[in-house]
């Protein structure tokens, strides 16, 4: 346990109530009782405690539940972090017994924080933007799924009556704004009929800055190679104009909520610091923020590395087991973050570019050679983030590579 602190509390968050824990540098209890949500008996059990000496109050889950704990760990005076939900799971199997109670866990917590503080996470700092930027992050990330949903409703529905015209809207294609807005007015297979050619091609023309003749066409195609009707036809023509306007009025929401993460990271500093890198973007910035905030909880690029996932892991047992192999753990929205934007930098940034052909060169898959081009990356974001200072392009000069790429 870190010296300074003389108590620990571990605290099992509940909806309505839940059970704290406390420890001294030894061990020994000086609470485990459950409380309410309320912050009222909060501040009394921190302030009781602080007559102790300094105070690190520590929960399973940073957000929703465990919101007002925090502020009112914060406001009191203490420090507060949080124990990722696999260490917890993973450090539970170190005690004995197999029950699953509020105490119990709370105990785990506390002794688990007294004993392996390496395991602590920071809790994002008191910053109203980060905060902010948590909630519309989560809400977006629900739009999306349920875009997703929606559009996959959209081919289901095309596929059961009429699988040539599915296959037209191949990729993403379906998600286009001028395919959305065909399918709202024209229904399907049927109105695209009825409608003809020509109109179907008018009011695509008007719809659509590019010439669509050529989708037109390939749409009419589809629809001259099947003559039968599938039973629900007509029902099925009924609803893919819904969920067409359900899935344009999602994809605004979203653009609504870009728009209003972009105002917000206007004011945050380091934003602006992450989105001068090739290939970072606004949605790509927020989400690196969100998960590391400054980076300062990260003693160097490695620890940032193999805190996201992107860090080969060394094996070796005895002469048959030696390498280094892909991770498969790590914080995956952060790993999401880092490798899209690698791989959109190595499609626009020359000098990434270079880096993974280079390593496409020495045989390496694509998806490997982009987890390389983002690990390097991550030395650079890690350096930016600690110095405050914008992306600069690497000069002429060759540097060696660090010995986790070499792999």
């Amino acid at each position: 346990m870190d010296t300074r602190f003389a108590v620990v509390i571990g605290l099992d968050v509940g909806k309505s109530g839940h059970h704290a824990c406390a420890l001294d540098p030894d061990g020994n209890r000086l609470f485990d009782k459950p409380l309410v949500q309320d912050e009222a008996e909060l501040r009394e059990l921190f302030t009781n405690l602080q007559k102790h000496g300094e105070v690190l109050m520590v929960v399973d889950q940073p957000n929703t539940i465990g919101a007002l704990p925090i502020a009112v760990a914060r406001d009191a005076g203490c420090t507060v972090a949080y124990l990722p939900g696999l260490a917890m799971r993973k450090a539970a199997d170190l005690y004995p017994g197999r029950s699953k109670t509020d105490a119990r866990d709370a105990f785990i917590i506390a002794d688990t924080a007294r004993t392996m503080p390496r395991t602590l996470r920071q809790v994002d700092r008191d910053n109203e933007i980060l905060s902010a930027l948590k909630v519309l992050a989560g809400f977006d990330e629900d739009l999306a799924h349920e875009t997703t949903r929606a559009l996959n409703r959209i081919r289901s529905l095309l596929t059961q009556i009429h699988p040539a015209i599915e296959r037209v809207f191949v990729g993403g294609s379906l998600a286009t704004t001028l395919v959305l807005d065909l399918l709202e007015k024209f229904g399907g297979p049927t109105g695209l009929k009825t409608a003809g050619r020509g109109r179907v091609l008018r009011f695509a023309r008007s719809h659509s800055r590019r010439d669509p003749e050529a989708l037109i066409d390939q749409i009419f195609t589809a629809l001259g190679e099947q003559t039968v009707v599938v039973p629900a036809t007509a029902a099925v023509e009924l609803v893919i104009p819904r969920v067409a306007g359900q899935v344009k009025a999602l994809k605004e929401q979203r653009a609504t909520v870009a728009r209003e993460v972009e105002a917000m990271l206007e004011d945050f500093p380091l934003a602006s610091v992450l989105m001068s890198m090739p290939g970072i973007g606004i949605k790509t910035a927020a989400q690196i923020l969100l998960n590391i905030g400054d980076g300062s909880a990260f003693e160097t690029p490695g620890h940032l590395a193999a805190y996201a996932g992107i860090a080969p892991v060394t094996r070796r047992s005895g002469t048959s087991i030696r390498g280094e192999f892909p991770a498969r753990s790590g914080n995956k929205r952060l790993k999401n973050a880092l490798f899209y934007s690698a791989w959109v930098a190595s499609n626009h940034d020359p000098i990434s570019k270079a880096y993974y052909d280079r390593k496409r060169a020495q045989g390496k898959r694509h998806n490997a050679a982009v987890i390389c081009l983002a690990r390097r990356r991550c030395n650079v974001i890690f350096a930016m983030l600690r110095d405050g200072t914008y992306y600069q392009p690497p000069s002429t000069t060759p540097t060696p590579e660090p010995a986790a790429l070499a792999a």
